[in-house]
């Protein structure tokens, strides 16, 4: 199968919105999606965009592979390119999609000058763990993930 990696666009955003269940459905919280097309496209397309993407295209299956990144700061390094997400659909891993994505997002980080390049990973995903070790990244259990859900925001602002 011949894959082409390129720049997401607006009109890939249907099959986007697809990978990102199944990386949902992946990581055992098919609920916790509640993110929409109309929201993609304001959120990647409208006045001020917050995040891009890549996408893993085959002539036969259409988009079968997505990283999603955003540029975050840091007050100690600067510059941080974020891999949201990196997912390809189940019947292609372990082909080299998701090498092929990963690259591309590593490749932007490079060109835009960022001076971090981060992600997080699942502790029980250890084919992704593995993958991450061969290439010399960093795996830090030192830190502990915080975040709040729309309701939390807004009793904690309340």
């Amino acid at each position: 199968m011949n894959i082409t990696v390129r720049k997401g666009t607006i009109d890939d955003l249907p099959q986007v919105l697809k990978l990102v269940q199944e990386l949902a459905d992946f990581e055992r919280a098919p609920q916790e999606v509640t993110n929409t097309l109309e929201d993609m496209r304001r959120d990647g397309f409208g006045q001020e965009p917050i995040f891009k993407f890549f996408v893993a295209e085959s002539e036969e299956e259409g988009i079968v592979g997505l990283s999603l990144y955003y540029t975050a700061y840091s007050t100690w390094k600067g510059k941080t390119i974020y891999l949201e997400d990196l997912v390809v659909t189940e019947h292609l891993r372990r082909s080299g999609i998701g090498r092929q994505l990963f690259n591309a997002v590593a490749q932007e980080a490079k060109e835009v000058g960022a001076k971090r390049f981060a992600w997080q990973v699942l502790e029980w995903n250890e084919p992704a763990i593995a993958f991450y070790k061969k290439i010399g990244a960093s795996l830090d259990g030192e830190w502990y993930n915080c975040r709040m859900t729309e309701e939390q925001i807004k009793a904690y602002s309340a």
